[in-house]
């Protein structure tokens, strides 16, 4: 039972029975009377757990990468709107966590009674199960603030939660905090795998959630006091890996998102294996494909430093945007063409951005094809290499269901990056807490160290810290396109107004073009330049940024079964 982890949740192989046996008791059908009555039979309950991690998604469903466009690092042709503008009636994002804490609730409920498991082995299922809990009521609070902390199953007396006024965010975070606490020092199971819970797991999913409500406690409720203590959380969590010397960076970068098996890859914390034929995703084809992609913005490739260190504003590298005009053949079928290369850009620049983006830009009106097949055009020129790889056949690549590299879920350089973070924010970092950390993922690729003292960037925005704000860039370039991460951590640092598409235009900008001319034989009609030569894919919208967007309106439907649910400010 082990080995049904990532892989065949997501594949959907579970006892149908066990989400529907919660209200009655047939008896030719699972039950909660009948099924917990082992522990393998809590393990195979329990494994439906792992589907809460797409990954790169399944089959042709999108996953957590490159798939979430509303930030400031993927530019969309006429701009991504907010999630809501409009309150809705309904939202899976208010009701599958209560779904899945249910879940979490009926193992809970279940396991004093099974007479046929050590109390350790309980223990171990009761950490699991929490730690669950936990992360579906951080989901919620991430996206609705107060919300219902349950810690049973409900039936139809609990009227203080099914009709009552929604608890305080904080209160429901504090309980968090204890079911992560909990996990963290009960689950013992499957310590060595990288593809299963274990207390390392716990550990990185607790080093996340204190580090949201670590900061968001700082700069949006402004309370330091509580702010310290969920820092200091995130540093203990991290910790814990980093002192654990299974973990470690891997040497490549991109290795991390484009190889078929990550097994071996001691970056990893946990990732979701992928196997053809049995499940597969389509996160290559979607970025190299002949649909269009939501490529990087140039606010996004200007937020890598070039290889001396320094930002634009302070470099003596060459900072030209300008590629060349290249002729060649991308086997495409429509033979030789005009392109623009822009390898000598790219090779001032930190090489993460390298592993990023092609060096041949592509556009509407100059489809390129990586590797033969359909031409793929990018919203901003920039197309989308991270996920790419020469390992899978071509058929495969471009084909929905039939990628099988594998996806990271918890991998080192988070929890690196969390520590640095927490560090800097406590206002206790040093040199040796750099070296530790943010310097270990830039020794990886070559690029300069940090110090607690750096020069200020004229492009500091955000009103912190030339050191934070580093910090911050760090973050940013190493997780591009990963999980969400940019648009969660502009929520935290109360900073969502950076996606105002008239204060900051540079979100829907993209490549250079200004050098091409009639002569070059590329078709320009088919994209907006502006005067600065660089394609503009705003297509006439704006995106505008309002208070109210820091937190999701509670659905119009809940109002409707409890009108004591109340509603979040501005909606």
């Amino acid at each position: 039972m082990k080995k049904i982890s990532l892989l065949l949740m997501s594949a959907g192989l579970m006892l149908s029975s066990c989400s529907d046996l919660l209200d009655t008791e047939p008896y030719d059908q699972f039950t909660k009377d009948n099924f917990f009555t082992s522990e393998k039979n809590v393990e195979l309950f329990a494994n439906y757990f792992y589907g809460e991690f797409a990954g790169y998604g399944n089959s042709g469903s999108y996953g957590n990468f490159y798939f979430n466009f509303l930030n400031d690092d993927q530019g969309t042709t006429g701009t991504q709107e907010w999630t809501y503008t409009n309150v809705p009636a309904t939202s899976g994002t208010w009701n599958t966590p209560y779904t899945e804490i249910r879940r979490a609730n009926t193992l809970l409920a279940s396991l004093p009674n099974i007479s046929d498991m050590s109390d350790a082995s309980k223990a171990n299922w009761e950490g699991l199960a929490r730690l669950y809990r936990g992360w579906q009521h951080y989901k919620l609070v991430r996206a609705f603030g107060d919300c219902y902390w349950v810690d049973k199953v409900l039936d139809v007396t609990d009227e203080a939660i099914l009709y009552g006024a929604r608890k305080p965010r904080n209160e429901v975070m504090d309980k968090v905090l204890e079911d992560l606490d909990f996990a963290c020092n009960n689950i013992t199971a499957n310590a060595n795998s990288r593809t299963a819970y274990n207390v390392y797991v716990a550990n990185a999913m607790k080093a996340e959630v204190c580090l949201f409500e670590g900061t968001y406690s700082k700069y949006v409720t402004k309370d330091i006091a509580r702010a310290n203590k969920y820092l200091e959380a995130t540093k203990a969590a991290c910790k814990v890996i980093m002192g654990n010397t299974n973990y470690d960076l891997n040497p490549n970068f991109k290795q991390n998102f484009d190889q078929l098996d990550l097994a071996g890859n001691k970056e990893m914390i946990l990732y979701k294996h992928y196997v053809y034929n049995v499940l597969g995703h389509a996160t290559v084809d979607y970025t190299c494909g002949s649909t269009q992609v939501h490529g990087m913005t140039k606010d996004a490739f200007d937020s890598y430093l070039f290889t001396d260190g320094k930002p634009k504003a302070l470099t003596s590298k060459n900072t030209s945007d300008a590629g060349k005009v290249v002729k060649l053949d991308d086997n495409s079928g429509f033979g030789e063409a005009a392109f623009l290369d822009i390898t000598d850009v790219l090779a001032e620049r930190d090489p993460r951005l390298a592993a990023q983006v092609d060096n041949i830009l592509q556009f509407p009106g100059c489809g390129y094809a990586r590797f033969g097949g359909a031409q793929s055009t990018s919203s901003t020129g920039y197309g989308v290499l991270l996920f790419d790889t020469n390992a899978m056949k071509n058929t495969d690549r471009q084909s929905i269901g039939t990628n099988t590299t594998d996806a990271p879920i918890f991998w080192y350089a988070q929890i690196l990056l969390n520590y640095a973070e927490a560090c800097a924010e406590l206002g206790t970092i040093t040199n040796d807490d750099l070296n530790k950390s943010i310097n270990k993922l830039r020794n990886r690729v070559g690029m300069p160290n940090i110090t607690t003292t750096v020069e200020h960037d004229p492009a500091n925005n955000m009103g912190v810290s030339d050191l934070i704000w580093e910090i911050r860039r760090e973050r940013r370039v190493e997780l591009m396109y990963c999980q969400n991460d940019r648009y969660y951590s502009l929520q935290r640092w109360n900073q969502l107004e950076l996606l105002d598409t008239q204060k900051h235009p540079d979100q829907c900008r993209g490549a250079y073009v200004g050098n091409i001319t009639a002569a070059d034989g590329i078709d320009m009609s088919q994209i907006t330049v502006d005067a600065d030569g660089y394609i503009n894919c705003k297509n006439g919208n704006e995106r505008i940024y309002d208070a109210k967007y820091l937190l999701f309106p509670i659905p119009s439907g809940q109002k409707t079964l409890n009108p004591q649910i109340g509603q979040n400010p501005g909606w």
